[in-house]
């Protein structure tokens, strides 16, 4: 059985989402430059945790939050920013917001490299930070319906779901992913990003939303 989120059935965005549009751009432009650059495109500009450690090539920390390794990767990780962006871009506002998605992925890619500090396999993807706004959106709008395809085998059906319930349950399989995750030198999924992400955006969304103009945003603070 899979989840996959396809809206908020709940609200739309006061707003238009200016930030979350433009990181979904900054993103695809990037893949087309991996298109193009190739295999040593990638290797200058992903994160290698051993180099990180070693003080080299710091900016590949935020240049790796918009690179991915297939069609797939990046498609599964602009929805789920597109389902849950524009919600808390909108009780952020847009400055905070951009602030909030890029200090999640970089606290998410960090977490990713201390889990392995002498790894010399690149790390790429805007999971971290998407992981971050799902636990600001956990925060904000934890009732929210959210508009989902179920697949069981070969049948698709489409459900709403607590974004309580949904979020949770991605977050604990993670949790449990990264559990089973053998300490061996290869790539993969980065669930302790994830993870890292996720926590960090749980804690600080009251922070970044506390300039928030929306009552209902501003009650949820007190």
């Amino acid at each position: 059985m899979s989840l996959i989120p396809l809206g908020d059935a709940s609200r739309r965005p006061v707003s238009m989402p200016v930030v979350t549009i433009l990181i979904v751009l900054a993103n695809v432009v990037m893949f087309g430059f991996e298109i193009a650059g190739g295999e040593s495109f990638v290797k200058q500009w992903s994160a290698i945790p051993a180099e990180i450690s070693s003080g080299h090539h710091l900016v590949t920390l935020l240049s790796s939050m918009f690179l991915h390794g297939s069609i797939s990767h990046i498609a599964g990780n602009m929805l789920f920013l597109w389902v849950f962006g524009p919600e808390v871009e909108d009780a952020m506002g847009r400055w905070r917001y951009l602030l909030f998605y890029v200090a999640g992925g970089l606290v998410a890619m960090l977490a990713q490299i201390a889990g392995n500090p002498h790894s010399l396999v690149p790390n790429v993807g805007a999971s971290g930070a998407i992981a971050a706004v799902m636990g600001g959106f956990l925060v904000l709008y934890p009732r929210d319906q959210i508009r989902t395809a179920l697949f069981l085998f070969v049948f698709v059906r489409i459900r709403y779901f607590p974004a309580a319930l949904l979020i949770g349950f991605w977050f604990l399989s993670q949790l449990v992913s990264l559990g089973g995750v053998a300490t061996v030198e290869q790539g993969g999924v980065a669930y302790l990003a994830h993870v890292g992400g996720f926590v960090f955006g749980w804690l600080t969304t009251r922070l970044f939303a506390a300039g928030s103009r929306s009552p209902e945003v501003l009650a949820r603070m007190r």
